[in-house]
């Protein structure tokens, strides 16, 4: 007769088994997606229709074919009417993507003591202790904008660009997702999530229940952008660069003449007004800026008179007026998305100041405020020189590789694929950076 706890044991093991490879599915289908997305954006295709088909002989696929990763293997990576061979990056895209999927699964919700067994390091970020039921959309935000981080880098390796796409999404995602979720969690017994990183009531960085003052800032900030783009729109001020197209093409007509690569994705760093351009960026900058000075001293104002509070360290409107959960969940994405952009997009206009030449991308810009959105606004900071320190190994492993042969290894590489790799493995060396930082600083430091 079988052992009663062995057999319970490997119930709960089979049952966390499952709900991984759940995960793992539906990462792959997802990566399947992205493969269409990062194949067809670039070039202008439409990534809906028409149905997917082989590039050699143009015959459209079956559902067979499309079968994440098992497609590929089953006709052996070639063209089950052509027998043309299909390019090995479409299962790895899949196979990346199921298992990035999968392992952020196991590390917010899985059972240790029956999936792993004792960890040196706690890998749980501590919202996820209110279980699958209470935080799938935080889940499903954050694993979205792990396949746009990699649609992003692929296509930004490539090309110089990311897609508006790859950094809209996740925005959108976590601007509707987030705060109706935390209406809904308020609606609930206990009002909140059932756990977070102190001093902060979700996922994300939040300003505390007194944090009028940083609700009027994003509001205003975000007002301040909308209007700077609506000047844009209307003609009311030019747009960075707007003289670009038209220099490149005299630029790599120039090139021809003088039998040199006109395809070469550096061509662009020749571009002689790049200062010039930042002037312009700092005008469109100062929009928001300025409106998020003055939705914090407008929003002061209105919820004061305030009182410093010595048991909370912390000032508080003296009417103990709290700022909703949902709108406190806003604040802190709207400045994650402000700040997580503003970052990058002030070493841009002091890099190119600097240099004379166009310093990382307005993409690279949208990327990171689009982790700030979804994240919180300390870790695309955290990030960004995370992503620097990467970007330069990346740099010396290509002149490494390349110092024997005549391949040149250029003098720019897109700075987008760095920040993306940067940013899933903070995500996931979270606590580990968190136990450097409190073993330096002789204090306890705990990131949301």
């Amino acid at each position: 007769m079988s052992d009663p706890l062995i057999t319970l044991e490997a119930l709960q093991l089979t049952f966390e088994v499952i709900k991984v490879l759940f995960a793992m599915a539906f990462g792959a289908c997802v990566g399947s997606l992205s493969n269409v997305l990062v194949y067809r954006i670039p070039l202008g295709l439409d990534f809906i229709s028409p149905q997917s088909r082989c590039t050699n002989c143009d015959t459209k696929l079956t559902w067979r074919e499309n079968i994440p990763i098992f497609g590929w293997l089953f006709l052996g990576g070639r063209c089950r009417f052509c027998k043309s061979p299909v390019s090995a990056e479409y299962p790895l895209v899949e196979a990346f993507m199921a298992g990035l999927w999968g392992l952020t699964f196991v590390v917010c919700y899985t059972d240790r003591a029956t999936w792993l067994g004792k960890l040196v390091l706690p890998v749980r970020p501590e919202w996820a202790y209110g279980g699958f039921d209470q935080t799938w959309p935080i889940y499903i935000a954050i694993v979205m904008l792990f396949a746009c981080l990699t649609c992003a880098t692929l296509v930004d390796w490539r090309t110089f660009t990311i897609p508006p796409i790859f950094t809209n999404v996740p925005v959108v995602l976590a601007v509707v997702a987030y705060p109706l979720w935390a209406w809904y969690i308020s609606t609930q017994p206990g009002g909140l999530l059932q756990q977070t990183s102190p001093g902060h009531t979700w996922s994300l960085a939040t300003f505390g229940e007194y944090g009028w003052t940083w609700l009027g800032a994003a509001l205003g900030g975000v007002a301040g952008l909308i209007l700077a783009n609506l000047a844009l729109k209307f003609k009311l001020m030019r747009r960075s660069f707007e003289d670009y197209t038209a220099w490149e093409k005299e630029w790599l007509t120039k090139l021809e003449q003088e039998g040199k690569d006109p395809n070469n994705p550096e061509n662009w760093i020749a571009y002689p007004h790049a200062r010039r351009e930042m002037l312009r960026e700092i005008l469109f900058v100062g929009f928001p800026l300025a409106f998020a000075l003055a939705g914090f001293a407008l929003a002061h104002k209105l919820a004061g008179p305030w009182i410093y509070n010595p048991n909370t360290f912390a000032m508080e409107t003296s009417a103990n007026a709290a700022v909703p959960l949902a709108l406190q969940v806003l604040t802190g994405v709207l400045m994650g998305y402000l700040v997580g952009g503003g970052v990058v997009w002030l070493f841009r206009i002091l890099g190119s100041l600097g240099f004379g030449k166009e310093a990382l991308g307005l993409g690279d810009v949208h990327l990171m405020a689009a982790v700030g959105a979804v994240l919180g606004w300390i870790d695309p900071v955290i990030a960004f020189f995370g992503g620097g320190i990467l970007g330069m190994v990346i740099f010396l492993i290509q002149l490494f590789r390349n110092k024997d042969t005549d391949k040149d290894t250029g003098r720019v590489m897109p700075f987008g694929p760095p920040l993306c790799m940067a940013v899933v493995l903070l995500f996931f060396a979270k606590p580990a950076l968190e136990a450097l930082a409190s073993w330096a600083m002789k204090t306890p430091i705990d990131l949301p």
